[in-house]
């Protein structure tokens, strides 16, 4: 609009010049061209308001806004009454009228404007022509609707933004909330089969130390010694959980194969024997250390069910390396159960365990199976899919 604003007002003025330059009215006449061209510079397009928000209510234009169209307005009136040549330059004055006022009110500016202009073209015209009265309305009436459509794009556009903005700020909320969530979870399986379990062990041993204590001194102290050894190992696992929540066997080195040593070397003893087993026979990548921080607790957490409620005597641990998954055993030779009967989620202060456990195979991909009957022992499979080694 700018650039056409200057054509036409210099291609008038040149008109103008060549042919009343000798006129008395000349020296107005551009006076008042130089002075339009300076007030439209001052607050042309690039300063004027913006797209009416999608909402659809207009803001009110501001009061400088008024009086620079008014003067815009003024001037080019008296410079049309003056040299009718110039009356083209209303054009892009369309749009600066449609651009600071309400609808209505820039509706009946832009026709009194054409009128002006409709006006000039018949003075200058030798008779009347019906082309000098449909040519400006048709030229007013197309910029007016161009300018409506511009601006109700503009408006989807505006809205669309809005809603993709919106829909970006409750996405990353919902991310946020379940991430939240997610880490809740994580933690409480941490806790259960770190913490929790500790103290369970330390609870019972305790107690066998007390219900042996008059009888075997010996077999009591041994007790409080393993309960010890399992209260340090619980203050080894807390500090972890405020440095990085990875397993306190694993930041000892050696990866997964000593830490499963160092935990079967732990439960064993009060009656219960631990054996590991280590297969590797398959050429995998070295495991990532959730996976090996997640089987390290499924281990925990299985061995802490064989003590508690299994009577087993002996429990082996089997780590097998395939091409394209890991797969660790647990086994005991105890009275066995029902697996239909136990829980999918976790139920009371003590029931995190088996769904703890398949909540993290769901994390990794990978499956948790329980084979077990009334009097035969059980086998817990933890398999993980893991990249061959290439």
């Amino acid at each position: 609009m700018r650039v056409t604003f200057f054509v036409l007002i210099g291609t008038s003025m040149i008109r103008f010049v060549q042919r009343h330059t000798q006129e008395a009215r000349a020296p107005w006449v551009i006076a008042l061209a130089v002075l339009l061209a300076v007030l439209y510079v001052l607050g042309g397009p690039s300063t004027a308001a913006g797209t009416p928000p999608p909402h659809g209510r207009v803001p009110r234009p501001a009061a400088s806004r008024l009086v620079w169209l008014g003067l815009v307005v003024t001037v080019w009136a008296v410079l049309v009454l003056l040299a009718p040549s110039f009356a083209w330059v209303a054009v892009p004055l369309f749009y600066s009228v449609l651009r600071t006022l309400p609808p209505v009110a820039a509706y009946v500016l832009v026709a009194f404007l054409t009128l002006l202009v409709i006006f000039a073209q018949l003075t200058l015209a030798p008779r009347f022509n019906l082309d000098l009265v449909i040519g400006p309305a048709a030229v007013a009436a197309l910029s007016t609707a161009v300018f409506l459509h511009m601006q109700r794009q503009a408006a989807r556009q505006h809205a669309l933004i809005d809603d993709l903005v919106r829909t970006r700020r409750e996405l990353a909320a919902t991310e946020r909330r379940e991430g939240t969530l997610a880490e809740r979870q994580r933690l409480s399986m941490e806790i259960h089969d770190t913490l929790a379990q500790g103290l369970s062990s330390q609870q019972m041993l305790l107690q066998a130390a007390e219900r042996t204590w008059d009888t075997d001194q010996a077999k009591a102290r041994g007790h409080v010694r393993a309960a010890v050894s399992i209260a340090e190992l619980n203050l080894a696992e807390a500090r972890r959980f405020v440095h990085d929540l990875a397993p306190a066997d694993l930041a000892h080195g050696g990866g997964l194969d000593a830490a499963l040593h160092a935990l079967a070397e732990r439960e064993s003893g009060a009656g219960l024997t631990v054996r590991v087993h280590i297969d590797a026979g398959g050429r995998i990548a070295p495991l990532p250390e959730r996976v090996e921080s997640a089987l390290l607790r499924i281990a925990q957490g299985a061995l802490a069910n064989v003590r508690e409620h299994s009577g087993a005597t002996t429990a082996g641990l089997t780590l097998t390396r395939l091409d394209d998954q890991v797969v660790l055993d647990v086994a005991d030779n105890g009275r066995g159960f029902d697996p239909d009967a136990l829980p999918d989620a976790p139920s009371g202060l003590r029931g995190h365990g088996v769904p703890a456990m398949r909540a993290r195979m769901r994390q990794l991909g990978g499956t948790l199976t329980i084979e077990s009957a009334p009097g035969e022992g059980a086998v817990l499979t933890a398999a993980v899919p893991v990249a061959p080694l290439r």
